[in-house]
């Protein structure tokens, strides 16, 4: 068919470009709402490092890149230096790295990853103390005046001290530490939920108990944190202290090796910064843990083993007694188990019941004396 000239259809090249002239708009709106929301996100940074000095922590970056275009915002920190003039003495931290992660249409989620090594030392001083891991990681939900949730997860974690020789202060195979703001309670009644998990964690330093790899799900709630504005940690426990802050352990488990112990009980300060409180702990194993709270030690030329205050009693009525007896130590020792608590049966394991008190940091665990805790503030 063929149409007259003035008759013939016109071709519209404005709809075959209206496609491409839409994505070219589309883009560069999206790139403007990008780098607005960088600025944006460079300058939350600064306020939070204007924040946090302001509590006597101090935070810098050797260098500080902003990427991830078209659709994430990448907070890039290179040597890292933290300053916390809020505890005594001071701590200062090096840190390689800290990428920080948030998704342009979910900015209220922050995820950071960090990359060590970790070096703690006293301002201007030789580290005392080193931290690695091969993966540590937060995230954090919410806002500065509503927050919802933080998490903390890090991977073949490893602490150890300065000094050649040492033990290492801590490992774990894997760590987690979770808060979540419980529903409707911000901000006239907090309540933050807490939860620990730790997975072959082993702190050799702190005895013999701790030598041995455990594991830990410890399940918490923090009653009386009014507030999350920056501030040196002592006054932060202050007004803790006096708003009538405590901890409530809802349920703890620690495994290690045949050892079993769960705990419930609630803690907290007294006015002179030291711990008050009970946990109930229900310990199935126990005979290996009661030597070393009760004393448990070697003589330097004897080399025998005196467990407990029961085998140092009769050593002050007798002297000699103790040593003779060392030999049987072990089975002593589980033979207090019953003077300890109540037996109960945890999870198909024969244990006791056994209360754990702190009174004004005087620790206590049944009716062994432990020593004192020191002060938080």
């Amino acid at each position: 068919m063929t149409y007259h000239a003035e008759l013939e259809p016109r071709r519209k090249p404005w709809l075959i470009a209206m496609p491409l002239a839409f994505v070219l708009v589309l883009a560069a709106g999206w790139s403007a709402f990008w780098y607005y929301a960088a600025r944006e996100a460079a300058a939350r940074v600064n306020d939070w490092q204007m924040q946090q000095a302001g509590a006597g922590r101090v935070f810098s970056c050797g260098s500080q890149k902003v990427g991830g275009f078209p659709f994430r915002i990448e907070v890039r920190c290179a040597d890292v230096a933290v300053e916390l003039k809020d505890t005594q003495p001071p701590v200062a931290l090096k840190l390689k790295e800290i990428l920080v992660v948030s998704q342009v249409w979910d900015p209220k989620l922050l995820i950071a990853e960090f990359t060590g090594p970790l070096m703690a030392s006293e301002p201007g001083q030789p580290p005392y103390a080193t931290a690695t891991w091969t993966l540590a990681q937060a995230s954090v939900r919410g806002t500065p005046a509503m927050p919802e949730r933080a998490s903390i997860v890090a991977d073949d974690l490893k602490l150890d001290g300065a000094a050649p020789g040492n033990p290492p202060l801590f490992n774990a195979k894997h760590a987690e530490f979770h808060a979540r703001i419980q529903f409707g309670s911000w901000p006239h009644n907090p309540a933050v939920d807490l939860a620990v998990n730790l997975n072959a964690a082993t702190a050799p330093g702190l005895g013999p108990y701790t030598r041995d790899p455990l594991d830990a799900d410890i399940l918490a709630v923090l009653h009386g944190m009014k507030d999350l504005a920056p501030k040196p940690l002592p006054v932060r426990l202050r007004e803790w202290q006096a708003a009538g802050g405590r901890l409530e352990i809802q349920k703890a488990r620690v495994a290690q090796g045949e050892a079993l112990t769960t705990a419930t009980g609630t803690l907290a300060l007294s006015p002179r910064g030291r711990v008050d409180g009970a946990l109930q702990l229900n310990a199935a194993g126990l005979e290996k843990l009661l030597p070393t709270l009760t004393g448990e030690r070697k003589g330097a030329s004897s080399g025998l083993d005196r467990a407990g205050p029961a085998l140092n009693a009769l050593d002050r009525a007798v002297p000699g007694l103790g040593a003779r007896l060392a030999p049987q130590a072990q089975s002593l020792a589980a033979g207090l188990l019953g003077l300890l608590g109540p037996p109960v049966e945890i999870e198909g394991k024969r244990g006791v019941t056994v209360p754990l008190r702190f009174t004004d940091g005087a620790a206590s665990f049944g009716p062994i004396a432990l020593g004192q805790v020191p002060a938080a503030f």
